[in-house]
């Protein structure tokens, strides 16, 4: 089973900044094709944010694009979403996913909450 741990998150003012890092570790990371994000705001569906795939190829919800970057590395099995110009609607919990194509795995989750 490939583990996710999740760092980053936390409390911003509208405008501001965020990092989130994600690793993965264990089971079959080599086979992990996509890394990305999702997030999930109260009584709203699971959502993906960004991806980015094993060769670079990058993907980002249209809401979200320019403000934030997406970046993975291979050799460390970690990928990093950096959160600028953050707004009150970017509040939810963001999970690292990674997807071997057979399957996803999910990380625990953290919570990002934009004030206004």
């Amino acid at each position: 089973q490939v583990q996710l741990v999740e760092s980053g998150g936390g409390l911003v003012q509208a405008g501001g900044s965020l990092r989130l890092s994600c690793e993965a570790s264990r089971g079959s990371i080599f086979s992990i094709y996509f890394m990305g994000w999702y997030r999930q705001a109260p009584g709203k569906q699971r959502e993906l944010v960004a991806r980015t795939t094993s060769d670079g190829n990058t993907y980002y919800l249209d809401s979200v694009n320019i403000r934030f970057t997406i970046s993975r590395d291979n050799a460390k099995n970690t990928v990093s979403l950096q959160m600028n110009s953050l707004k009150p609607e970017d509040t939810a919990v963001y999970y690292c996913a990674a997807d071997t194509l057979h399957k996803i795995y999910w990380g625990q989750g953290t919570q990002v909450t934009v004030s206004s």
